[in-house]
């Protein structure tokens, strides 16, 4: 009998479910976009509804699709859009304030305050992150302390607090369940990475009360029964978008790194059994964490990669879909010294600019939507550059890269990126890695596959991309960006 997983994939501006293979490959797939909302500047936020009726929608359209197949439905792997936060009621499920996405920099002030009275290479040891609003303490703190009667309901036990993937948990078992994994947990400022628990001094630090955390488990374990469809399925899988992306391209040895390309980018090096701390603000995080075991990575975050062809689309509309970035870019034999620097909710690392904003630079009369295009795709190469150099400073060197995400698809950026790097790049076949990452967690929990080794004979390279570009132009380039960014940062 086949045997199928089902794979909840919730992300920053759309949810879907696919339905896998043993095999790892995509039989099905449910997509629902959401709404974006924007209060003030800077403040991104989430209808927690929203997440929940679009992520049901694809789920039971998925169900479907596997239960006329013939086959068995071993288990349901969720990965989710990290660092956003939620607070919802025990009783009822209610949340009590929209979602707080992890692109929001309102608690900027917040940090602020904190680094004069807290040592930030303290948190940083404990926690292997930055004090910056990204992550998810200040957003669960700020709700605390704005939603009337908040904190004291926290405090007495009524309220849950959550990253995404620990509220669909709560809703699928409903309510039976309240539970993370230690990717999601490891994103929070909230967690020792090394102790690998909630961290008692964090949480006082922060203003977190413990009551409302929720247990944090391996990666696959048994975190409750989906009891929402018309049959119960287990959730063994669970993992943090980007983690899980590793997972899916079977970045599972020391050295390994990929790239995803989806609305922001992110960059995750596997560094083994070792948590390396880096020098230029580079993150360090749990990889996985299986049979109580973590693997750590270094991660570099961009928030604007895919985001900003969603921009050029909704924000300006110069393109109707973002397969039309392709064309504008291949029209052109170069980007005639334009410059986007997307720092719409400030920039990520290396920069960890919470004030810095976007701007265009070099715009001339005959300035185009192929120039405003191929701009906003050039800048995402440029931002890996940045986050590579990083690591090369750290005195990590990648030798290729794996990348995936929906820009991944865009094969002028992936050769351009290329060639901004100057290493070779592989693009898998499935590039739905970061759905395939939570299924392949499923497939072990469920003793579908034997171990890491066993899943890794299912990732295939569709494509191998290598350098072509000329050294006197890619440092051309790559001075005209930094001159670029040099006008837009605040910090320092």
């Amino acid at each position: 009998m086949a045997k199928f997983i089902l794979s909840i994939d919730q992300g920053t501006t759309s949810s879907r479910t696919l339905v896998f293979s043993q095999a790892g490959d995509v039989l099905f797939t449910a997509q629902e976009e959401f709404p974006q909302i924007y209060p003030q500047d800077g403040w991104v936020e989430h209808d927690p509804e929203a997440i929940w009726e679009s992520t049901l929608k694809t789920l039971r359209a998925a169900y479907r699709f596997a239960a006329t197949q013939g086959g068995e439905i071993i288990g349901l792997g969720i990965t989710n859009q990290r660092e956003t936060t939620i607070v919802w009621e025990r009783k009822t499920g209610k949340p009590i304030y929209n979602a707080i996405v992890w692109q929001d920099r309102r608690t900027a002030q917040i940090c602020r305050d904190i680094s004069e009275r807290y040592d930030e290479c303290k948190l940083s040891a404990k926690t292997g992150l930055l004090l910056d609003p990204y992550f998810s303490a200040t957003k669960a703190a700020w709700i605390l302390d704005n939603v009337e009667g908040a904190r004291a309901r926290a405090e007495a036990g009524e309220l849950a607090f959550g990253t995404v993937d620990s509220f669909l948990i709560w809703r699928l078992t409903q309510g039976a369940s309240h539970a993370t994994d230690a990717t999601n947990a490891s994103r929070t400022n909230l967690f020792n990475i090394h102790a690998q628990d909630w961290d008692t001094e964090l949480l006082a630090l922060f203003n977190v009360p413990v009551a409302i955390l929720p247990k944090v488990k391996d990666c696959a374990d048994d975190f409750g029964l989906c009891t929402v469809l018309d049959t119960d399925i287990p959730i063994l899988g669970v993992a943090g978008d980007q983690q899980s992306a590793a997972i899916g391209q079977c970045c599972f040895e020391k050295g390994e790194i990929k790239s995803t390309y989806g609305t922001g980018c992110f960059v995750i090096l596997n560094t083994g059994s070792k948590c390396l701390s880096s020098q230029n603000r580079l993150l360090s995080t749990v990889c996985y964490r299986l049979n109580d075991k973590a693997t750590y990575a270094l991660e570099g975050s961009i928030f604007m990669a895919g985001a900003s062809v969603q921009w050029l689309r909704d924000g300006i509309g110069i393109i109707e879909d973002a397969r039309e970035t392709e064309a504008l870019c291949e029209e052109l034999d170069s980007n005639k010294g334009v410059y986007l620097v997307p720092a719409f909710t400030g920039l990520g690392a290396p920069h960890w600019d919470p004030d810095a904003r976007g701007a265009v630079f070099g715009l001339t009369r005959d300035t185009g939507r192929a120039e405003m295009a191929r701009a906003a795709v050039e800048s995402v190469c440029y931002q890996t550059y940045d986050l590579f150099k990083a690591m090369s400073d750290d005195g990590v060197t990648p030798k290729s890269l794996r990348v995936d995400g929906g820009m991944a698809h865009n094969s002028w950026m992936v050769q351009h990126l290329a060639g901004v790097l100057d290493i070779p790049i592989e693009r898998p076949k499935v590039l739905e890695t970061t759905a395939l990452g939570a299924a392949l967690l499923v497939g072990l929990q469920a003793g579908l596959y034997s171990s890491l080794k066993d899943a890794k004979k299912h990732w295939q390279a569709e494509r191998r991309f290598t350098p072509d570009m000329d050294s006197t132009a890619r440092a051309e380039l790559l001075a005209g960006w930094h001159k670029a960014v040099g006008k837009v940062l605040t910090a320092g």
